[in-house]
């Protein structure tokens, strides 16, 4: 592999560690700009037959319907386990294998998943890579009680405060 395949799979994986950072961190104008403008979002789930129709078109679209869906939500999002395969200079698909909890008290949803992201990426006119399509494949998703009630904040371990 030459040095410059080398550097866009530590691209393509950086990438990817923001996706999860900026997406469990709520930081929605950093989380948009890991897109191209035209991203197409499918989710899947193993109860259900493959879907062929997006969830959502146009990465704006789909930054706005999570953030939604997301509010009030304490979420851990990781990825393990990167499937890299470059297409050309610019164009690269990846799997991802993932888990990822979400604990929303205010709704009471509470469920952790298990499952795989399979993803296609366009490498721009600026150099920077980009997710262009996100399929999200459910493996497993567990029902979960919420871990803290409603308006109630954890109480963070005793090796995080100050003594």
């Amino acid at each position: 592999m030459d040095s410059d395949r080398i550097a866009d799979r530590i691209a393509l994986q950086e990438l990817k560690a923001r996706y999860f950072r900026y997406l469990d961190t709520k930081q929605w104008g950093e989380w948009r700009k890991l897109f191209t403008d035209g991203l197409v979002f499918f989710m899947e789930d193993s109860a259900l037959p493959a879907t062929t129709e997006p969830v959502s078109v146009g990465a704006d679209e789909f930054v706005q319907s999570v953030s939604a869906l997301l509010t009030g939500s304490v979420t851990v999002h990781q990825g393990h386990m990167p499937e890299i395969e470059f297409v050309d200079a610019s164009h690269a698909r990846g799997v991802w294998a993932m888990f990822d909890w979400v604990d929303n008290p205010g709704t009471g949803l509470a469920i952790q998943g298990f499952g795989h992201y399979h993803e296609r990426y366009e490498k721009g006119d600026d150099g920077h890579w980009r997710i262009a399509e996100l399929r999200l494949t459910r493996l497993r998703v567990d029902q979960l009680e919420p871990t803290h009630p409603a308006g109630a904040r954890p109480t963070p371990p005793a090796w995080t405060r100050p003594a």
